[in-house]
Formats: structure tokens, C-alpha cells, sequence
């Protein structure tokens, strides 16, 4: 039995989920949205919503903390700069799931993920 375990595994392993999060969560900050699979989508939210949360501090150690996921230095100044700002009143929900479709190779269900 799976009790007390949250997360989906995606059919990676753990350095590999690690790594694919920090991924789309750059992809994600630099283009606003991205397109990847529903399961992906779901993972991939509450990820971003933390960095955005502790970005909107902007101190240096916020800075710090978030460089630790977010390697892109154009990313993350854009982060501290651009998008952190722009959700200063908004206390969550700072993306929004679409539901596209299916994928035509193994019928995945795709979705968008975008910043709101």
C-alpha cells in the first residue's frame, strides 16, 4: 500500500523528476506557457507557485533559494523583476491548467500549462 505518498512518479526516477521539474518550470518562466502532458501539468504547479511565492519577497535569500531550482540567470532576473511583481496582491493561483486534447502517438492527454 501507497499510504502518505503524494507526488505522481512519472515513470522516472527521483533525480530525474527533480530534473525534469526545474526544466519546465524555466521553460515555463521564460514563455509564459508551455504545452506537456495533463500528469506533467499537475506535478508541475504547485513547483512554480513556491518559487513565485518566495520570489515575490525579493531579498537577497529569496534570490538565493529560488537560484537553487532555477539555473537561467535571464530567468530568474525575469522572475525577480517582471513576474514576481506582477502577482504582488495575488496570495495563489498564479498558473492555470488547460485541458487540449490527446496526443496522437499513445493518445497522452496534453495540456497547457500558462502563467495567468
Amino acid at each position: 500500500m501507497r499510504h502518505g505518498k503524494a507526488g505522481r512518479r512519472l515513470g522516472r526516477n527521483s533525480s530525474s523528476r527533480r530534473a525534469l521539474a526545474t526544466a519546465q518550470a524555466t521553460a515555463l518562466l521564460r514563455e509564459g506557457r508551455i504545452q506537456t502532458t495533463e500528469a506533467k501539468a499537475k506535478e508541475l504547479r504547485p513547483y512554480v507557485e513556491k518559487l513565485i511565492t518566495t520570489a515575490k519577497s525579493g531579498d537577497l535569500h529569496a534570490r538565493r533559494v529560488v537560484g537553487r531550482d532555477i539555473q537561467d540567470k535571464e530567468v530568474l532576473s525575469k522572475l525577480f523583476s517582471e513576474i514576481a511583481p506582477r502577482y504582488a496582491e495575488r496570495s495563489g493561483g498564479y498558473t492555470r491548467i488547460l485541458k487540449v486534447g490527446v496526443r496522437r502517438g499513445d493518445a497522452a492527454p496534453v495540456a497547457l500549462i500558462e502563467l495567468v
